[in-house]
């Protein structure tokens, strides 16, 4: 079974070439298309050892953009951030957004372009669902014959009803500290983050409405589950329509705001008609990731609180690379089902000052992040040439991120772009070496079955402090699948190291090791190769570069 490499893709930002004007409208700034993505420009992806493509941001969302002219309705302003919108503001579930369309009437035929030169160019497909909220004005235009639309029928008398799509407060207008200008709500509903007062903050989702699942949260959070809420029914139908498509994956916003009953219902149905498509959970509450796998059915959840934090406390220092252990003990069983990244739409760039302040450092902490586990692993467009997200786009400040509610054409991806290439021809002597090592690591994922498939090993209990081994700054462990074995160190400091590395008896026993005292070991991130002896707490010296690491392989 191979390992999952996801690349995320931020569609309307990608392959896009237009002027970046803070604040501007998509004539300006223009948009990535979903014609872009060529099978050139698929292939080159595919290169760096991807196996998966999320393309973030498909589905029709709340805009300031004027698409009337086709039918499609027109976002009050005040209701939408920035000028291209929340693409978790969904305004028709059925409906791909016009901003990604060359021909705007043929945007679901762009679409399902797309699935298939993804499919034939030996990817996988995911898109978000967006199941615990929507764009104030969420109505849908493209939503198939005999499907009522979310709200429709709705007792708006009632501030709770297992019946109802939304919640509402009955005779109250929306207010609070949003300037709505000429919108008017009334009743107000609650707003996508749980606030359940028709006076939402700024600091709110208040582009967005919460769905009712069937729980009562200002009753004392009872559920009412029987008969199946009208909800359920409505989000079921619309994940058939798009695995219908050739989705093959969703990533699942938010799973946590949504009940784990519905996903135990839903996730089983879908995969009745759709065999083999994978879930993969946005979850930040490692109590709640066991329930959302083993009962909610997700393949995948979210490894933010866990390695993602860790590994970024250590890159800034606040950290010892010790605490890498304490994370794998702590994830346990659920370790096979963490999705790892570095870097992701809602996080800072590891380049930005506000993070790593340059790219290089994070190389350790990605070879950790790929090579610790099977589970799958994620790197966000633009991580591999060292993107800083440190522009002020319009609505999103200087904050680190790369926006997701402004038109814009991120420097780095423009370059990467090149026209169509998607080529090194206009990046940097550095972004090419970065680029190179990115590619050469997400290659090994699914080139070594021991990285794969096999055991891990955390070698630190056997590395403490000692003048060969640093285990504040360096993190070393093991895999292996039974035929060959692969050691990996990394050095989180800004200087070379040479270390001495233990491996313990009890490695070469759980791991099926044999002892060696002459072989040859090959370094699989730079392509050296050395001989060394590979015995039971005999070290194994080597050097280790400045912010990176080694990956060394033998055969057993």
């Amino acid at each position: 079974m191979d390992k999952a490499v996801i690349y995320q893709i931020f569609t309307r930002l990608c392959c896009n070439s237009g002027q970046n004007v803070p604040g501007g409208d998509i004539l300006t700034n223009g948009s990535g298309k979903l014609n872009s993505y060529t099978p050139v420009v698929l292939d080159n992806i595919k290169s760096m050892g991807v196996t998966h493509i999320w393309f973030t941001g498909l589905i029709a969302h709340a805009s300031c953009t004027d698409y009337s002219k086709y039918g499609i309705p027109v976002s009050a302003p005040e209701t939408v951030k920035g000028r291209a919108g929340s693409p978790y503001a969904i305004r028709d579930y059925y409906d791909i957004d016009p901003d990604l369309a060359e021909s705007v009437p043929d945007r679901l035929k762009e679409f399902q372009a797309l699935v298939d030169r993804v499919h034939a160019a030996g990817m996988k497909f995911i898109m978000d669902f967006v199941p615990n909220h929507v764009a104030r004005q969420y109505h849908s235009i493209m939503k198939p014959r005999g499907v009522r639309d979310l709200g429709q029928g709705d007792d708006v008398n009632m501030h709770f009803s297992a019946a109802n799509n939304f919640y509402y407060m009955p005779g109250q207008q929306l207010g609070g500290q949003v300037d709505w200008g000429g919108y008017k709500e009334f009743p107000a509903r609650a707003t996508g983050n749980d606030q359940f007062t028709a006076t939402p903050s700024y600091s709110d989702w208040y582009e967005t409405v919460k769905l009712n699942y069937g729980v009562d949260y200002t009753g004392g959070g009872q559920h009412c589950f029987t008969p199946i809420p009208s909800t359920w029914k409505k989000m079921l139908r619309i994940l058939l329509y798009w695995a219908a498509k050739g989705v093959d994956a969703f990533r699942c916003d938010m799973a946590e705001m949504v009940p784990v009953d519905f996903w135990h219902w839903a996730v089983p149905q879908v995969r009745k008609e759709h065999r083999g498509i994978e879930f993969i959970a946005e979850i930040y509450n490692p109590g709640s990731y066991g329930s959302y796998i083993e009962y909610g059915g997700f393949d995948y959840i979210y490894d933010k609180v866990g390695l993602y934090d860790t590994l970024r406390a250590i890159v800034e220092s606040r950290e010892s690379a010790t605490a890498i252990t304490r994370c794998w003990q702590q994830t346990g069983q659920n370790g096979p089902h963490m999705l790892h990244f570095m870097e992701n739409h809602d996080e800072q760039r590891l380049a930005s000052r506000f993070f790593g302040g340059n790219a290089i450092k994070g190389r350790p902490a990605m070879i950790v992040s790929a090579l610790m586990d099977c589970c799958p692993v994620m790197v966000y467009a633009g991580q591999e040439v060292g993107e800083t997200g440190m522009d002020q786009e319009g609505f999103s400040g200087l904050d680190g991120r790369t926006t997701i509610f402004d038109y814009w054409a991120p420097d780095t991806l423009t370059r990467l772009y090149d026209n169509g290439k998607w080529d090194d021809t206009l990046l940097t002597q550095d972004e090419r070496e970065l680029r190179s090592f990115y590619s050469t690591l997400l290659r090994i994922c699914n080139q070594e079955k021991s990285i794969s498939a096999g055991k891990f090993f955390d070698l630190m209990y056997v590395n403490p402090v000692s003048a060969g081994f640093n285990p504040h700054r360096q993190y070393a462990f093991l895999r292996s699948d039974g035929n060959e074995a692969v050691l990996v160190v990394t050095n989180f400091t800004d200087q070379p190291l040479d270390t001495a590395v233990n491996i313990p008896q009890h490695a070469f026993e759980y791991m099926g090791l044999k002892e060696n005292e002459h072989v040859t070991l090959q370094e699989l991130l730079s392509g050296h190769t050395f001989r060394s002896c590979i015995l039971p707490d005999s070290p194994v010296r080597l050097r280790v570069p400045a912010q990176s690491g080694v990956v060394l392989k033998w055969k057993i």
